[in-house]
């Protein structure tokens, strides 16, 4: 690729008029042909730079998110596992709870009965003799209700 620089030469009529000398250009068509680059201005360049400079703060801001982003959704698995740890050991708490309030109650229940010695084996038996009893059983009365017939008033 040529990087080289071309100049066009250019011929000036200069021509008198009422408002005093004029630059006429001549038209006259490039003696060299092709593709050259373009002369850049200081604007243009110091443009190129900031855009540049902008460019490359706002891939480092893009990289940086990717980042955080990566670090806060382990975080978040880290939180949701413990999260479901945390759970599963509460409910094995309440029914080791339950089944201990049980345990004590029966306890309880136990110590009680043996401090008031309530269900001790008889010491001796006590023999009764049989009685002959006859007992009358009336069979029940049927309850007839009784009707007041009317005959007009």
């Amino acid at each position: 690729m040529n990087t080289a620089h071309s100049r066009v030469r250019r011929e000036f009529d200069y021509s008198y008029t009422q408002q005093g000398y004029t630059q006429n250009p001549i038209q006259q068509a490039p003696v060299i042909s092709g593709y050259f680059h373009k002369e850049i201005s200081l604007k243009e360049m110091a443009i190129r730079k900031v855009n540049r400079t902008l460019c490359g703060i706002l891939g480092v801001f893009i990289l940086v998110a990717f980042v955080s982003y990566y670090f806060e959704m382990c975080n978040e698995i880290t939180l949701n596992t413990l999260s479901r740890q945390v759970s599963t050991l509460n409910d094995e708490n309440a029914e080791l709870q339950n089944h201990l309030d049980r345990l004590k109650s029966f306890n309880n229940v136990d110590y009680r009965m043996t401090q008031n010695n309530l269900l001790q084996k008889a010491a001796k038996v006590i023999e009764v003799p049989a009685v002959s009893a006859t007992v009358i059983v009336e069979p029940p009365k049927e309850a007839k209700r009784s009707v007041n017939w009317a005959i007009g008033y």
